[in-house]
């Protein structure tokens, strides 16, 4: 196990729930991106499957920790993404 690669994932942890709340709140998907959400995911998944291949330590529930925050992060970018297009089609009807 790495403590540095621990703390990693607690500091990219951390930026998550502020970025889940953004998304939430603001209720747009302006300036956010699926292909970026996507990369991180990925990332994501290969960091767990190093961690059941190689050497399984707790550091493995960081990673789902993460995946999961992103992954609600996805899931909200497609909510907003149709919001955003509502908001464009009521704004073409008015």
């Amino acid at each position: 196990m790495s403590i540095f690669e621990a703390l990693m994932l607690v500091c990219f942890g951390l930026s998550w729930p502020v970025n889940i709340r953004k998304s939430w709140v603001t209720r747009s998907a302006v300036g956010k991106s699926l292909f970026f959400l996507i990369i991180v995911e990925i990332g994501y998944v290969c960091g767990m499957m190093n961690k059941v291949l190689v050497r399984f330590d707790w550091v493995f529930y960081l990673y789902v920790l993460n995946f999961l925050m992103v992954g609600t992060d996805v899931l909200l970018y497609f909510r907003n993404k149709k919001l955003d297009r509502l908001r464009a089609e009521q704004e073409q009807g008015t």
